[in-house]
């Protein structure tokens, strides 16, 4: 094998061989493609493409460049994966209640990636709760709790990490191909025999348009089913906040207030429910999806996937009365400030991608890798599309940790809404389903 041949090939708009792709992910995770020849094939895949064939091989050769884990349970093993956006904290809800109905969630996540927030990040504004579990860990709380969310560890499709960041440096990112590769090689390590994947569309996601989440998640979908898991995946709007906080410790107070019943979001209940039951019916547990989404339902207004999370978050370190006591055990920000319409009106647009900087640069996510995350801060009470507002109004409230933090977050939650004079029609949460 040899990685000019494997470039050109793709250069000239060929497929290469399964063999040769394999090849080429071994590679990169053993330094034997180096970075110039890595940058070369991205750049080569982002303006060629590679067929459905080629992007399986590569998808597969990443997965199997590192740890697959096996499963021996007495129920399916199941998980859901979303494109990010902003109060998108469904993960949280979805992991237990999905336990609570008899699937198994070893759930690996990730942390904030540009402006959109990170799963690993919110559950670590629980006091003590840890990510990082071994593997003997991993697998013991899978077989008490049902269900974990984890960070990836360094023996997980390793070649994803090594073209990731050569992605991130070389102007490759956007590629459907490469970004299919990168999320699937790492799920299907986990060893799952569901997946569904919730691609998000507007202004708060990395896919502005539907057309490209639909493109996205065709691929997506296609590929997980050709490397043998079963997938389907729902087009979601993201043309505003799922949840009416950003920020970690911010989404975290959400989502006990959704799973103990004090305060429901409508949007973050109904698509943990959609997605809830795309799951259900992938692993056998419901009839359809119609059938899995009353069963997630169902748990969550019981208590019953309150509890779960519980005990989620007990075994991985955090508080053991956390459902009980969690006002008490959540940090909060020293300055809350409102934020002040400026025009009367009708909310008719939100920037979410400036919503999402807006919290980033209040600390609770990452400028420079390593920065150190501030639990607390965030928005809240965040107004949604199509609500009336008076010049003076609250359209959210900033959690900052100083005073400049929190003048700069006004001004950009300002600049984020845009108010007009006519009553916006609201769409639907869920634009498609693609199978």
């Amino acid at each position: 094998m040899d990685a000019r041949g494997i470039i050109a090939q793709v250069r000239d708009g060929k497929t290469p061989s399964a063999e040769a792709l394999t090849w080429f992910a071994a590679g990169l995770a053993s330094g034997a493609v180096t970075d110039a020849q890595a940058g070369a094939f991205a750049m080569a895949v982002l303006l060629r493409g590679l067929t459905e064939p080629g992007r399986v091989a590569l998808t597969r050769g990443m997965r199997d460049t590192g740890r697959v884990l096996t499963w021996d349970l007495p129920g399916p093993v199941l998980d859901k994966h979303s494109t990010g956006g902003i109060g998108d904290c469904v993960s949280l809800l979805l992991a237990p209640a999905l336990a609570v109905c008899g699937a198994y969630v070893p759930m690996i996540s990730g942390r904030g990636l540009g402006h959109t927030g990170g799963t690993l990040d919110k559950l670590e504004a629980i006091p003590g709760f840890r990510t990082g579990l071994s593997e003997e860990q991993f697998r013991a709380q899978m077989t008490r709790v049902h269900c974990a969310i984890v960070a990836a560890s360094g023996d997980l499709a390793p070649a994803d990490k090594r073209l990731y960041a050569i992605r991130d440096v070389s102007g490759t990112v956007e590629s459907v191909d490469l970004i299919t590769a990168s999320i699937l090689s790492k799920k299907l390590a986990a060893g799952l025999e569901g997946l569904v994947l919730d691609v998000k569309c507007g202004s708060g996601a990395f896919m502005k348009t539907e057309a490209e989440a639909e493109a996205l998640a065709r691929a997506l979908v296609s590929t997980a089913q050709g490397a043998g898991c079963m997938t389907t995946a729902l087009i979601t709007d993201m043309s505003q906040p799922l949840a009416t906080a950003a920020g970690n410790a911010l989404e975290v107070i959400e989502v006990m207030e959704t799973l103990t019943g004090s305060s429901v979001n409508a949007a973050l209940w109904d698509l943990t429910c959609a997605l809830g039951g795309e799951a259900l019916a992938l692993g056998g547990l419901a009839a359809d999806a119609e059938d899995g989404a009353g069963r997630i339902a169902q748990a969550l207004e019981s208590g019953a996937a309150a509890e779960a999370f519980g005990r989620m978050v007990a075994a991985q370190g955090g508080p053991a009365d956390f459902v009980e006591r969690w006002p008490d055990r959540l940090p909060a920000a020293p300055v809350v400030r409102e934020v002040p319409a400026l025009d009367d009106g009708y909310i008719a647009r939100i920037d979410g991608e400036a919503l999402g900087h807006a919290v980033v640069h209040l600390g609770g996510g990452r400028l420079r890798e390593g920065d150190r995350i501030h639990p607390a801060v965030g928005l809240s009470d965040m107004i949604g599309l199509g609500e009336e507002i008076g010049a003076g109004v609250p359209l959210a409230m900033v959690h900052a940790a100083s005073e400049d933090a929190a003048d700069a977050a006004v001004r950009a939650v300002q600049a984020a809404y845009v108010v007009g004079t006519s009553v916006l029609d609201e769409g639907p949460l869920v634009l498609k389903r693609i199978t």
